[in-house]
């Protein structure tokens, strides 16, 4: 069986055409360490006090302390099954909660 040249820049045209050229960036860090519910994370040069951040298993977490070489988070769920070296996404977005007319006059619990 012998393949043609142009058999092959064929294939390759196609290959080509259906590439996915979009680019997507995203700013991750590394947990150093993790006690009482809070990880210590490096790498995280850009995070915002109240930002959320993405752990793995589907976790979260509020960036509390900005430090010179870390960033300080609390975790929200099971912070057991966060742990060293593990990778951890910034969201961009801060946290909040929304709130309306109904809400006014309301004590609220915040846990």
């Amino acid at each position: 069986m012998e393949i043609r040249p142009s058999e092959i820049s064929e294939i390759l045209k196609q290959q080509i055409q259906g590439l996915d050229d979009r680019v997507e960036i995203r700013e991750t860090g590394t947990v150093l360490s993790t006690g009482d519910g809070i990880a210590r994370i490096y790498g995280l040069d850009s995070a915002a006090a109240g930002e959320l951040l993405q752990f793995p298993h589907d976790l979260y977490g509020l960036v509390l302390n900005l430090e010179e070489d870390h960033v300080g988070a609390a975790i929200f769920g099971e912070a057991q099954m966060v742990a060293e070296g593990m990778e951890v996404r910034r969201t961009g977005r801060i946290a909040e909660v929304p709130v309306g007319a109904e809400m006014r006059g309301r004590v609220v619990n915040a846990l």
